[in-house]
């Protein structure tokens, strides 16, 4: 297998409309807008209230604000990206029962994301739906991308679902969520929560629909991911 990752990447998520509140509260705090691949100005006044707020959304930044519905892949050499957007264009079409959500921000392990404040069998749904479809596009986990996910600490399941899949938190170890602040140390955990919590709350936001597609894309390990293309998805 190939010891280096191959790029670009291409990864599909649920980014929301850049009109809707969602995604502005979102990329206003983590600094990036996905759709046009430009650094935001940070929302006012978080990183006076949150020590060291530009470093702990680093890693968040990278991906932009979105949910993960098929994790970064390479593509397989006999596909292009252009197939790819053929694809989920028709998988877009697709009648489904469109997901609604109850927006809430929560701590999951060491990282601040919102997340559905219950289960949701349309997202589950939708998210193997995206998993096993478009994983013909994949080119197969090189030995890079398999040390980075730290097989010693996942479960026999994610372990066969990384390499069947080549990511393990799919299927049932799937949790939707759209990461705000990255890896914190456990003292600042709830404190950082709480105020997230807090901004959040202003929204009023009782639900949220998962009712879009994106493709975005990566051309190198220091790059941004970017909105290539997105869709509404067909309601049933």
């Amino acid at each position: 297998m190939d010891c280096m990752p191959q790029y670009p990447r291409y990864a599909i998520y649920f980014v929301p409309s850049t009109a809707s509140a969602l995604y502005r509260f979102g990329a206003e705090l983590i600094g990036y807008d996905a759709y046009t691949g430009q650094p935001l100005p940070f929302v006012e006044g978080i990183a006076a209230e949150i020590e060291g707020w530009k470093q702990l959304t680093a890693d968040p930044r990278k991906y932009g604000f979105h949910a993960t519905l098929k994790a970064p892949i390479s593509l397989a050499p006999s596909r292009t990206e252009n197939e790819l957007t053929a694809a989920m264009h028709e998988f877009a079409r697709t009648p489904r029962s469109i997901p609604v959500i109850g927006p809430t921000v929560r701590s999951i392990s060491n990282f601040i994301a919102i997340v559905p404040d219950g289960p949701c069998p349309e997202l589950q749904k939708l998210a193997e739906d995206c998993v096993t479809v478009f994983d013909g596009f994949r080119a197969p986990l090189t030995s890079a991308d398999r040390e980075r996910r730290n097989v010693s600490a996942l479960t026999d399941r994610q372990i066969v679902y990384l390499d069947c899949w080549g990511y393990p938190y799919v299927l049932e170890e799937f949790r939707f969520h759209m990461t705000l602040a990255g890896s914190l140390p456990a003292d600042r955990l709830e404190p950082v929560t709480s105020i997230l919590r807090k901004r959040f709350a202003r929204l009023e936001l009782k639900s949220a629909p998962i009712d879009r597609l994106a493709l975005l894309r990566q051309d190198g390990a220091t790059s941004g991911f970017t909105v290539l293309a997105h869709w509404p998805l067909q309601g049933a």
